[in-house]
């Protein structure tokens, strides 16, 4: 026996929830079905944000937030002038989850933990008489004249309109291939760097706004990030570099993630700029030695590290330090080189780069121009962010322009 349904939403997660959601509070006639192959739904709402839930980010211009995107950048601009951050938090405000803006820039729940967006959801998919349907794996999908045939290993499904919002599912991906898409095929974006170096292994913990660029073998730069640099027992990670990791995720793959970066310790001062501070000190504290008190607001044990690099004395003063070691010491600070050896991926948030060509959807509705009447949502397209709760704005912006589209369809049809 099949079970029909106006529409089905493939995927349990963020994206399935809020289309679902929005798709029967703009039409409380219609009947929808969530189909989710685990046990449970969105889990991975419930590890975002160390828990806490990372769900958009204060970024209030649309052109602003799309810069957050290495890939759909261009194509969200468009939908983030229908929603945004802003309706985002208004959307849960309303629905009983106060929100807060962190220093940041980051939005959580006031209660800081992510169950609370989780109870919201399931509160409002009972209310609108949702059916969440879990351990129902999606086995195949069929193209009928009335819409779509799911097979799944609890029986068929059919529905007019078919959304998919599955997240990075290579089986999906291959169902939708099936039915005419092109799959960018998927690379890690948000990953951190393994790095072993003497300058770095005792470190981990310390944190410093840095420059940081990948360089190619000619030793020229290729990719630029600045901001929070965070030092771990592996490596390096925080903002800088999860940053070069997502704009770089097509370009690091075939690398093998073995490559050379530059680091810049003191985020926007040149190499001359340095050396030039570093004379004046020079003037300035004769009779101090260098290592004992750190400059130019840098962490004391990488100062001391890095002036162990240049190769200069942990006893020398600065009377005693010569225009050359300063020099050196310089070049340590604005243009430090270290191997990259591979990558971590960042925490439990695995974002990949890949999925639907995102020429082949149309971004006022988010349907497919390939397939009528089925929708795609969140990172099951080839969209993908930095972090900081932009990979959640993509879903919630794809789910409520795919309601938006499915609303104006039904008004239509029952005029």
């Amino acid at each position: 026996m099949k079970q029909a349904y106006d529409i089905l939403v493939l995927g349990g997660g963020a994206a399935g929830f809020f289309t679902a959601l929005n798709v029967v509070e703009k039409n409380p006639g219609l009947t929808v079905a969530i189909l989710e192959r685990g046990k449970e739904v969105l889990t991975k709402v419930k590890v975002s944000g160390g828990g806490r839930c990372n769900v958009t980010h204060a970024e209030f211009l649309p052109k602003e937030l799309s810069q957050n995107y290495p890939r759909g950048e261009k194509e969200l601009l468009g939908p983030f002038h229908t929603f945004m951050t802003g309706d985002t938090m208004g959307w849960f405000e309303t629905r009983g989850v106060p929100l807060k803006v962190e220093d940041d820039g980051r939005v959580f729940p006031v209660s800081d933990s992510s169950q609370s967006i989780i109870d919201c959801f399931l509160k409002e998919a009972q209310r609108l008489h949702i059916d969440v349907l879990t351990q129902t794996s999606v086995k195949q999908v069929t193209r009928l004249d009335s819409g779509f045939e799911v097979s799944t290993n609890n029986g068929k499904f059919t529905s007019e309109a078919l959304v998919v919002a599955t997240g990075s599912n290579p089986k999906v991906w291959k169902l939708l291939e099936g039915l005419g898409h092109t799959i960018v095929p998927p690379v890690p974006s948000l990953f951190t760097f393994n790095i072993e170096d003497t300058r770095i292994t005792d470190l981990p913990g310390v944190a410093t706004e840095a420059t940081v660029m990948v360089l190619n073998e000619a030793g020229k730069p290729i990719l630029t990030s600045e901001g929070p640099l965070l030092i771990t027992h592996w490596g390096m990670s925080g903002p800088a570099i999860l940053k070069l990791s997502a704009w770089g995720a097509r370009l690091l793959e075939p690398l093998k993630y073995q490559f050379t970066i530059a680091v810049n310790w003191l985020q926007g001062m040149s190499l001359e700029a340095v050396l030039e501070a570093l004379l004046e000190l020079k003037t300035v504290h004769p009779n101090k030695t260098l290592y004992k008190y750190p400059q130019l607001g840098l962490p004391k044990r990488l100062w001391q590290n890095l002036l162990v690099a240049a190769g200069i004395p942990t006893t020398e003063t600065w009377a005693q330090v010569s225009k050359k070691s300063l020099q050196a010491f310089s070049e340590q600070l604005t243009q430090s080189t270290f191997e990259v050896l591979g990558k971590s991926t960042f925490k439990e948030e695995f974002v990949t780069a890949g999925g639907v060509d995102l020429k082949e959807i149309h971004f006022k509705t988010f349907e497919s121009k390939v397939c009528p009447q089925l929708y795609l949502a969140g990172e099951v397209l080839d969209v993908d962010a930095i972090t900081g709760g932009f990979n959640f704005q993509n879903a919630w912006t794809g789910g409520y322009m795919i309601a938006e589209a499915l609303a104006n369809k039904q008004n239509n049809k029952n005029q």
